[in-house]
């Protein structure tokens, strides 16, 4: 039931979005260059890697040795509204209709942390990974890692029909009012799986 849930609203939404999201990618092109699109390998079920696709919102500044800078330098105006508004991750709309993510589950965050997830932690890749879910809806940015994470588990342990519709509502509830997406001194994923033998 999920499955199907996630292809017919999926495919309702693309046919809604679609000029949104055209518009989108026109302007990502104009204000930041190519790719359009940003690809990166994610863990999807039981961690097994995908290509998640999301709008770029970073431009290719480098520093005098031709290393890209940090992040945060390369954000401009543009890229930082895209992701206030959950613009960036329209894409992945594409994602859920390929079968490597769900509507609804854990954010999917890098492969490289996997390593330093424990047992508990791990449990987050038992099911897909969501575009939201039931952290994001609980807090977002203003919540630490470890809260995330032990939220991230309990959906897995208390995932149904009616729970994915609770999030969904209050994921557009939030996105319209722009609710947890920054914090003040929010602590990044990697600066939080970078701590020493976080995790292990």
């Amino acid at each position: 039931m999920k499955r199907w849930f996630d292809i017919w609203v999926s495919l309702l939404l693309v046919a809604l979005l679609w000029p949104l999201m055209c518009c989108v990618g026109l302007l990502v092109r104009s204000k930041l260059g190519t790719p359009i699109l940003f690809r990166q390998c994610r863990p999807g079920l039981n961690a097994a890697p995908f290509t998640m696709y999301k709008f770029r919102t970073l431009t290719d500044d480098r520093d005098t040795h031709g290393h890209l800078l940090p992040d945060k330098m390369r954000m401009t105006a543009f890229g930082s509204v895209l992701r206030q508004l959950s613009l960036d991750e329209l894409p992945e709309l594409f994602n859920v209709l390929k079968g490597d993510m769900s509507l609804v589950g854990p954010r999917p965050l890098l492969m490289q942390y996997i390593e330093r997830y424990n047992p508990s932690q791990l449990r987050r890749h038992l099911v897909k990974p969501g575009i939201t879910g039931w952290a994001q809806v609980n807090g977002r940015n203003a919540l630490s890692w470890d809260k995330k994470f032990e939220l991230d588990v309990w959906y897995v342990d208390h995932q149904s029909f009616g729970l994915d519709l609770k999030i969904l509502l209050l994921t557009f509830v939030q996105v319209f009012k722009r609710e947890g997406i920054h914090q003040d001194g929010h602590v990044t994923a990697e600066e939080f799986m970078g701590n020493a033998d976080h995790g292990r």
